[in-house]
């Protein structure tokens, strides 16, 4: 393999790949090597730019509506709430 397409393929990632590495970022420290991967992708690539932004987002609606529950919650009162939730953001 060439030196050009080794650096190629060093550093142009596949969308698959670039998805694992922004939820990874959600959650860990990425490498520099996964940061540089992942900002020339983005660059090249508005589905995963939108991937991100909505990933970031789920996970930012996720962690509120976990501060919302309570851990005394049963799980009945739970499940009640999550349909009535539902059913008023289908509206």
């Amino acid at each position: 393999m060439s030196i050009m397409k080794r650096i190629m393929h060093i550093l142009f990632l596949s969308c698959l790949k670039a998805t694992e590495l922004v939820e990874k970022k959600l959650h860990l420290r990425l490498s520099f090597k996964e940061k540089l991967q992942l900002k020339i992708h983005k660059l090249m690539c508005e589905a995963c730019q939108r991937y991100e932004k909505h990933s970031e987002l789920l996970d930012k609606g996720i962690a509120n509506a976990l501060k919302e529950i309570q851990l005394d919650d049963s799980m009945d009162d739970l499940k009640i709430r999550i349909v009535k939730s539902l059913e008023n953001n289908s509206n």
